[in-house]
């Protein structure tokens, strides 16, 4: 006899099913995904205020960038800094960012037990992921309290500039930035925390 295909029973009139929420991780259980080899290291994802988030593949102009803007900025802050290129940074227990560098204090046998917990300055390089680097990682860098980020513009051949974190209800994760600044291929800025070493806008754009 044939098998006969029966339908889930239909929710009785004006019953409320009730809301599906989205599981949240934490940097601890995201840890133990990459440690079980569920998740591997060179997966595109990160953690973003809980959310295992998917990252967008690298072409090689952004790739390029990245490697410009860690050269210039491992230059312009001397010692007592170092650059890391696409390294994670521990905000909080639900965010593990990945930037496309980020320029923290110390030296790199600093950080041997756990990530860096801020950066003196985050930069991103956005070809494709522009709206979302402005918005939700803007918000995100914001709420941790970065106070100087950066964005290699490169289809507008711009840097973006932002500071003076504060809050806002309609951002992303509840914080903005209230100074935003936009430099021209020609111009140049100098990070907060080297005042007195401007960074070409050109030497970080591919």
């Amino acid at each position: 006899m044939a098998a006969t295909m029966t339908s889930a029973p239909e929710a009785a009139v004006g019953e409320i099913e009730p809301a599906v929420r989205p599981y949240r991780w934490t940097r601890e259980e995201y840890r133990r995904l990459l440690n079980a080899g569920i998740l591997h290291e060179d997966d595109q994802v990160e953690l973003i205020e809980g959310e295992l988030l998917e990252t967008m593949p690298h072409d090689t102009p952004h790739a390029v960038a990245v490697v410009l803007a860690e050269d210039t900025l491992r230059e312009t802050f001397g010692a007592g800094y170092h650059a890391r290129a696409q390294l994670p940074l521990a905000f909080g227990s639900t965010s593990e960012p990945e930037p496309d560098v980020a320029v923290v204090r110390g030296s790199p046998r600093d950080y041997l037990t756990e990530h860096p917990t801020t950066a003196v300055l985050m930069l991103e390089v956005s070809d494709t992921t522009l709206r979302s680097d402005r918005t939700r990682k803007g918000s995100l860098y914001a709420k941790a309290g970065i106070q100087d980020y950066w964005i290699v513009n490169i289809s507008e051949r711009q840097l973006e500039v932002y500071r003076d974190p504060v809050p806002a209800a309609d951002a992303p994760y509840g914080f903005t930035y209230r100074e935003q600044r936009r430099i021209s291929e020609d111009g140049e800025i100098a990070p907060l925390a080297a005042p007195g070493k401007p960074v070409k806008v050109a030497d970080l754009l591919p």
